[in-house]
C-alpha cells in the first residue's frame, strides 16, 4: 500500500511540476554516465556511443577544484553587486569595472614593493607603478612575484586593492550616485553604464590597454597515489623517484595516513601557492562578512534597510551611513576579487571587470539576487558547471553551460535558489 502511494505521489509530481521532473532525470543521467565514466564502463549501441566512456578520477578531482577556485572568485565579486541592489535597489555595471580599478591598484602596489625588495626600483617607478606599461623595465620574473617569495608584496597589494576600489567606490556615489537617489532603477542603472566606461578608460589611459603578465610562478602541491598510498610532493620528478624508493633528501614528499590502495599509481591534484590564497582568502572574507551581517548593529541595520527602508528610517536606523557601508564592504570585496583572480591567473587587462561581469550577473541572479549567500552559492555552482561540464562538452562550450543551468534553475525557481531572502 505504502509503495502505492508513493507512486501515486510521483506521477501527480511529475504531472503538476513536468519541468522539474525533466530537469531531474538529466541530472540522475549525467551522474549515471558520469560513475560509467570514472568505471571505464561504456554502453552502446549500433557503435554509437550512449553512456559512459573513459574519465580518471585525478581529472575529475582537478575539474572540481578548478571549479571551486573560480566559483569562490566570482561569488566573492558578486556580494557587491548583490549587497548594491539588495540595498539600493539598482544592477550596477560599474561593478565589472570597480573590480579592474582595485586589481590594477594592488598590482601597481604589489610591483613597486616587489622592486624595492630586489633593487628595481631605481629608475623604474613609474614603470612598476603601472605594472608594466611601457618598455625598459624588469618583469615579472625579474622581480620574483609570487605568494612565496615575495609575501609582503602580494599582501600589500590585497590591501590597497581593497582600499582603493572603497575610495572609488565612494567618490563616485557621493558625484553621480548620490544626486539620484531619488531615481527610478532604470536611471540608476543606465548612470552605472557610463561610470562604467569612464572607469574603464581611465583605466586604460593611466595603465595602457595591453594585456600584462603579473607573477612568476610559485610552488605547487601534488596530491597523487604512489603505489597504492596518498601522498603529497612539490615536485613531479620526487613522486616518480619514490615509486622506485628514491626520494631525494631536499625533496618534500610525505605519505598520507590513509588506506593501501594496491597498486595504484597517478597524479590526482596539483594545487598551486596562488591557488589556494585565493580560497583561504575568499573564505575568510566571506566569513567575515557573515559574522558582520549576523552578530553586528551595522548587520542588522542593513538587513532591516534591505527588508524595509521607510520602515528603517522611521525606526531611527541611519540609512545614509548603511549605504555608505554597503559601498565600503561592497567596494571593498570587489577589488580583492579583482586582485585575486588576477593573482590566480597570472594577467591582467583593462577588461578584466568587464568579461567577468557577465558571469557574476549570472551568479547573482542564479543565487537570488539581493541575496549575499545566494551569490556566493551561485558563483560556486557557475563555476563548478562551467570547469565539470569539460567531461561532456568541448571548453568553447563551458560558458553557454553555465549559463544554461542558470535558465534551468531560474524556470525552476523564478526567483533563484535564496529568492525572498536579501542582504542576508
Amino acid at each position: 500500500m505504502a509503495t502505492t502511494e508513493r507512486i501515486a505521489d510521483v506521477r501527480l509530481a511529475v504531472t503538476e511540476r513536468p519541468t522539474t521532473a525533466l530537469f531531474g532525470a538529466f541530472v540522475v543521467l549525467l551522474a549515471l554516465d558520469l560513475v560509467f565514466k570514472l568505471l571505464g564502463f561504456e554502453l552502446t549501441a549500433g557503435g554509437a556511443s550512449l553512456l559512459g566512456g573513459s574519465l580518471r578520477f585525478g581529472r575529475l578531482i582537478t575539474l572540481v577544484w578548478n571549479g571551486l577556485v573560480v566559483g569562490l572568485g566570482i561569488g566573492l565579486a558578486g556580494i557587491g553587486l548583490s549587497m548594491t541592489y539588495s540595498i539600493l535597489s539598482f544592477a550596477n555595471f560599474a561593478h565589472g569595472d570597480y573590480i579592474t580599478s582595485g586589481a590594477f591598484a594592488g598590482w601597481a602596489v604589489a610591483w613597486l614593493v616587489a622592486g624595492f625588495g630586489s633593487g628595481a626600483l631605481d629608475g623604474n617607478v613609474l614603470f612598476l607603478a603601472t605594472v608594466g606599461f611601457g618598455s625598459g623595465g624588469p618583469s615579472a620574473g625579474e622581480l620574483s612575484v609570487n605568494v612565496l617569495q615575495t609575501p609582503f608584496a602580494i599582501f600589500s597589494g590585497l590591501v590597497v586593492a581593497i582600499l582603493a576600489t572603497v575610495a572609488v567606490s565612494l567618490l563616485l556615489d557621493r558625484l553621480v550616485f548620490e544626486p539620484m537617489r531619488d531615481q527610478s532603477g532604470i536611471a540608476l542603472l543606465i548612470a552605472s553604464i557610463g561610470v562604467a566606461l569612464a572607469l574603464r578608460y581611465v583605466v586604460v589611459f593611466v595603465f595602457g590597454a595591453r594585456n600584462r603578465g603579473l607573477t612568476a610562478g610559485g610552488a605547487k602541491l601534488i596530491l597523487a597515489g604512489v603505489e597504492g598510498k596518498l601522498a603529497l610532493a612539490t615536485q613531479r620528478s620526487t613522486i616518480i623517484r619514490a615509486q622506485g624508493g628514491d626520494v631525494p633528501a631536499d625533496a618534500f614528499y610525505t605519505e598520507l595516513p590513509v588506506l593501501d590502495f594496491g597498486g595504484y599509481s597517478a597524479e590526482l591534484l596539483t594545487v598551486t601557492s596562488v591557488e589556494l590564497t585565493l580560497v583561504v582568502t575568499s573564505l575568510a572574507l566571506m566569513y567575515g562578512l557573515h559574522v558582520t551581517l549576523q552578530r553586528t548593529k551595522l548587520g542588522k541595520a542593513m538587513r532591516a534597510m534591505a527588508d524595509n527602508e521607510d520602515l528603517a528610517r522611521v525606526t531611527g536606523i541611519p540609512t545614509e551611513r548603511v549605504v555608505r557601508a554597503t559601498w565600503i564592504i561592497g567596494g571593498g570585496l570587489a577589488g580583492a576579487s579583482g586582485y585575486l583572480i588576477a593573482l590566480e591567473r597570472g594577467t591582467l587587462a583593462f577588461n578584466l571587470g568587464w568579461l567577468l561581469l557577465l558571469l557574476i550577473f549570472a551568479a547573482v541572479i542564479l543565487g537570488g539576487i539581493g541575496s549575499i549567500y545566494g551569490a556566493i552559492v551561485g558563483g560556486i555552482l557557475i563555476g563548478l558547471t562551467n570547469s565539470v561540464s569539460l567531461v561532456w562538452i568541448p571548453s568553447s562550450f563551458s560558458t553557454a553551460a553555465a549559463f544554461a543551468i542558470m535558465i534551468v534553475v531560474l524556470v525552476i525557481r523564478p526567483a533563484g535558489l535564496y529568492g525572498g531572502v536579501t542582504t542576508a
